[in-house]
């Protein structure tokens, strides 16, 4: 177990704790500033953990991306390969993994300079893709995603040193709080939560489904929401929502008739590279965490 420069442990004790973050929000940068990248909503960023950009795909685009989800949806070959995730309860696709390497429809927007710049200023410097997913969150049966910080997993089972890292989560429905749109605690990224427990084998084969360790307790959870609050990323389809890799978030289930489907595309720093699992487990799957396929994307891909 790889533990003696570990400055975020977690799931190595009986006990959660508290870990204030040492990494910057926003690193430094050689380029200004992005087009669609305000100072209002840096400091955004910067503050809460997550900023929402309304419309940065239009309407062809968003259709032709649904197109393409559901062909997927549908796919039975998709439905039963290794990088699909099905509900535990109907057996309907919940997510795919590595859609920028095995889909077409999606590998040039997950390049798309509209937000590879911004996650290139954010993160300082020339960037990878750690992971891709699309999100299905069905009507009537859409499970929840519970609580969790993206960082503390990666960290544990995956070996990723710092946090220098995001998501970008492109809406191809309209997200909203009725059907499971995805819910933050604004500022908790600066707060790092060592969970309790110890990660079990083959985690990811269940965790994926539902996720039971690597979560914070309720008492953890209350901590936060006290401190700072719940907000909800509701947004119209074609907006994009950025968020810190240790901002806490989750979404309820969807039982209303409007499916909410995203796409989440991660980016990592090329300095900040996974090594060898914190949790002293054998690494996940190429397909979860890009280990050995690391492809810089350079400047407007």
């Amino acid at each position: 177990m790889n533990l003696s420069n570990d400055c975020y442990p977690s799931r190595v004790s009986s006990r959660e704790k508290i870990i204030r973050r040492t990494a910057p929000v926003i690193y430094p940068s050689d380029e200004g500033p992005p087009e669609h990248l305000s100072n209002s909503l840096l400091q955004q960023y910067l503050e809460k953990g997550y900023m929402l950009i309304p419309d940065l795909f239009n309407a062809q685009e968003v259709a032709t991306f649904l197109e393409t989800a559901e062909y997927m949806r549908r796919n039975t070959d998709i439905l039963t390969s290794p990088q699909a995730i099905t509900e535990i309860s109907s057996g309907e696709l919940r997510s795919v993994f590595q859609i920028h390497e095995n889909h077409s429809g999606f590998s040039e927007v997950a390049c798309d300079s509209r937000i590879t710049d911004i996650a290139r200023f954010i993160l300082g410097g020339s960037i990878y893709i750690h992971q891709s997913r699309l999100n299905l969150k069905p009507c009537f049966r859409g499970q929840e995603f519970y609580w969790h910080s993206d960082f503390e997993t990666w960290h544990v089972e995956d070996g990723m040193p710092d946090m220098r890292a995001l998501s970008c989560s492109i809406l191809l429905t309209d997200n909203d709080a009725r059907n499971g749109a995805l819910m933050l605690f604004p500022g908790s990224h600066q707060e790092f939560i060592s969970c309790a427990g110890e990660t079990p084998d083959n985690h990811y084969l269940n965790s994926l489904k539902k996720q039971e360790y690597g979560v914070p307790s309720d008492q953890g959870l209350s901590y936060l929401a006290d401190k700072y609050g719940i907000d909800c990323a509701e947004a119209r389809a074609g907006s994009v929502l950025f968020f810190d890799c240790n901002t806490m978030h989750g979404s309820n289930s969807n039982i209303t008739p409007f499916p909410r489907n995203n796409l989440f595309i991660v980016y990592n720093h090329v300095d900040n590279q996974v090594g060898e699992p914190f949790c002293g487990k054998p690494p996940r799957p190429e397909f979860i965490c890009s280990r050995q396929n690391i492809k810089p994307i350079n400047m407007n891909q």
